[in-house]
This record gives structure tokens, sequence and C-alpha cells, in this order.
């Protein structure tokens, strides 16, 4: 009777932490009885185990949510320069029109 082997670990994966990260997942997996490696290795097995479409669907429904906040963010920051365009009031004009002969010169523009 042969045992079939497991593959061999050869591979490694370097990941970078905060101190304080590493220190409280190695005492944790060290109360649980694990090593680091093992702790690890189940995360991606299980995260391999997921299907395929219930990850995708939740990425899309995030992509579109990102796209609608994005969408709105555009549209409100757009919306007040399709507003219609505000006449200058007959009081501003008065004032622009030094001569007061009801026609608005460069030079009476230029002077305010």
């Amino acid at each position: 009777m042969t045992r079939q082997r497991s593959p061999k670990k050869s591979e490694t994966i370097e990941i970078r932490l905060p101190y304080a990260t590493k220190t409280a997942f190695t005492a944790r997996c060290r109360i649980e009885g694990r090593t680091v490696s093992d702790a690890v290795r189940g995360f991606i097995d299980r995260d391999l185990a997921q299907s395929l479409p219930a990850k995708a669907s939740r990425l899309r429904g995030w992509s579109i949510l990102a796209a609608a906040t994005a969408g709105l963010a555009l549209g409100a920051a757009a919306a007040p320069s399709l507003a219609e365009p505000r006449l200058p009031s007959e009081a501003a004009f008065i004032q622009l029109d030094r001569n007061h002969d009801g026609v608005l010169s460069f030079a009476e523009f230029r002077r305010n």
C-alpha cells in the first residue's frame, strides 16, 4: 500500500505588515495551536474554494456603486454651470454706463 504524499511546499509569499499586527497574529496562532504558515495557507485555500461567480457579483455591485457615486459627484459639480445664465440687472448696467447714453463702451466697461 502506497501512501500519496502531499505536494512539497517550496514557494513563499512576502507581505508587509505593521509590527503590532504581526505580533498579534503570531500570538493568536500560538493560542490556537497552529503556525502562521498554516493560518495563511488556510486563508488562501478558503479563498480559492469560494465560487468565482459570487466574487465577481460582489465586485460588479461595488463597481456599479462606485460609478454611480462618481456620476453624482460630477453632476453636482457641473450643475451650476448648466443653469441659465443670469442677466445683469439694470442697476448694474446703469452703474457701468458712465455717460448714461444707453450704450456700454469698452472704455466704460474697463473702468470697473
